[in-house]
């Protein structure tokens, strides 16, 4: 296999695109590059210094892979005969930048700033985008600035894609400047100057290219691709999966993902689909979720046999998490869990009464796992074998209990140390255990009474039962005021309702103003396991000891 240097004018890659002759294999990942990362591509090019080389394979009759066209590119019109391995993120800037084709920014010369300016670039215009979003009550693009000539003229904001080699940007820039620019001696004087010299340096652009002849074999193809990858943004685990799948199977991981994602959808609100695909297909595997094993020579092929599996042990376990009130990753103690429980469900028993027990033991599981340090490192390693022994004792009743079932090696915590958790929306893992507990029990807003479900929590905000200033802290770190069980979600309403009132007298005007007895503010305060007694006393550590009780008697229950 001869691999062949070539050179190639930017002009020439964008007609390529355009007509669809080079395309990206399937397999390629999505787009990656920050706004910065493109703005930086282009002020490299107007700067006369070199954007480094792609990678493409020659391709004849028979397409080697499935292929798709560049981002925002139309739908091809010739005869693709190259496949871009190597380079598609500096690419799909090229050709989107050039093309003003993204919806979220737009890209200008920016030629006012020439301090700045020359400060970047050593020139006096360099090239930068603003944000662009929608106006609600008419779907117009903000700022409305940007879509006319002369207020862009007014900033010294030129449009990128004006600049764009080819006869139909010039056209376009002389209508654009006839509008932006009423003093005709001014317009000939851009025209003359910075526009012919911007566009004269990305007309002249080179772009060179590595070529892998059309004899070049699928699976050789593939890896040259892992192995040459060297982006902005390197190739991910799931991006050298997706590759070898390719290749060893002829399967797109892309569709077999999306399709996924499509059909059970609630499950990214826990994890990463493509993350998931690895270590649960790892897990059911048996083998550890980690990157040695991803590479490993027959994984791809294990990981597609196993796919109806897996498919299933998703669509299990996001009902599962339904019924235990876990809501999010936002709100996740752990995310260790998922994997284990997807390549549990995946291979479940489907009798009746056995499918029961599995449910019994994978909720004391995940509740154990939230509680215990069991997950605090070693995390892989102690993922396969939970997920072995929690598959053993699921399968055979006989079988030694899981170890993360062992009070001496994974004991839950005290009432201490329960009291001593922190703020649930730091990422504490005991603080967001507390929290998950309690809104199993339902979670009732403390106002308008509303169950905590999927749709509302989004909406929540993190309540101080005790205010700080009652808490006579007035540090926003004090540890006293960000107590896990200080904290419930209530909706952003009663929030602002309840504002810094003393628990005392905000649950006394629950009773005056909207009418609910004490009996059944007591019932809403029970749902977050948050006792009423305690709260209308004002004592802040009488309410600490008593909440930390119902809140491991309740733990205790759900992992004894």
């Amino acid at each position: 296999m001869a691999i062949t240097a070539n050179n190639r004018l930017l002009p020439d890659w964008l007609t390529r695109v355009r007509t669809g002759q080079i395309k990206l294999p399937e397999f390629q990942r999505w787009e990656a590059w920050s706004h910065a990362n493109v703005a930086q591509l282009f002020n490299t090019i107007l700067q006369d210094l070199p954007a480094g080389s792609v990678l493409i394979l020659e391709i004849g009759d028979n397409r080697p892979f499935p292929d798709r066209v560049i981002t925002s590119a139309p739908e091809a019109t010739e005869r693709t005969t190259e496949h871009l391995l190597d380079g598609q993120q500096r690419l799909t800037a090229l050709w989107r930048g050039l093309n003003n084709s993204y919806e979220e920014r737009t890209y200008f010369l920016n030629i006012k700033d020439e301090v700045e300016n020359y400060e970047e670039t050593g020139l006096p215009y360099s090239v930068e985008s603003i944000s662009r979003g929608r106006r609600k009550t008419d779907n117009q693009r903000m700022p409305l600035w940007a879509d006319d000539p002369a207020q862009q003229w007014q900033r010294g904001m030129i449009p990128l894609h004006l600049f764009a080699p080819g006869d139909a940007s010039l056209q376009m820039f002389r209508a654009w400047s006839e509008e932006a620019i009423p003093d005709i001696h001014q317009r000939y004087q851009l025209s003359d100057t910075i526009y012919h010299k911007v566009r004269d340096a990305f007309n002249t652009f080179n772009l060179p290219y590595l070529s892998l002849p059309v004899q070049t074999e699928p699976h050789t193809a593939l890896d040259v691709f892992i192995r040459t990858n060297t982006s902005a943004t390197p190739l991910s685990d799931y991006d050298i999966v997706v590759a070898l799948v390719q290749a060893g199977t002829g399967q797109s991981l892309h569709e077999m993902v999306a399709y996924t994602r499509q059909e059970y959808p609630q499950i990214t609100r826990y994890y990463s689909p493509e993350d998931l695909a690895l270590a649960a297909g790892a897990l059911l595997q048996g083998r550890t979720p980690r990157k040695a094993t991803y590479l490993d020579r027959d994984f791809d092929d294990e990981l597609v046999a196993n796919w109806d599996q897996y498919s299933q042990g998703v669509k299990d376990t996001v009902e599962f998490l339904a019924g235990e009130k876990i809501f999010d990753a936002d709100r996740l103690p752990t995310d260790i869990v998922i994997p284990i429980l997807v390549a549990i469900w995946a291979k479940a028993p489907t009798a009746p009464d056995a499918r029961g027990r599995a449910r019994t033991i994978l909720s004391r599981y995940v509740w154990r796992a939230f509680f215990t340090r069991r997950y605090e490192r070693s995390t892989a390693t102690r993922s396969l074998v939970d997920y072995n022994e929690l598959r053993r004792y699921i399968d055979d009743p006989n079988a030694p209990p899981p170890s993360i079932f062992d009070d001496n090696n994974n004991p839950l915590p005290e009432i201490n140390e329960l009291k001593e958790a922190g703020w649930p929306k730091r990422k504490d893992r005991l603080g967001r255990a507390i929290l998950a507990l309690s809104l199993r029990q339902g979670g009732l807003d403390l106002a308008d009474a509303s169950p905590a479900s999927v749709d509302n929590l989004p909406t929540r905000e993190y309540h101080h039962l005790f205010p700080a200033a009652h808490l006579n802290a007035q540090r926003k770190s004090n540890p006293e005021i960000f107590r896990a069980l200080n904290c419930a979600l209530v909706s952003w309403k009663t929030n602002r309702t309840i504002s810094s009132k003393d628990p005392e007298r905000y649950l006394t005007e629950r009773e005056i103003e909207n009418g609910p007895s004490k009996e059944e503010i007591a019932t809403r305060l029970l749902s977050h396991l948050i006792p009423y007694d305690e709260m209308v006393s004002n004592d802040y550590n009488e309410f600490l000891t008593t909440r930390s009780e119902m809140i491991h008697a309740e733990m205790s229950n759900l992992c004894g």
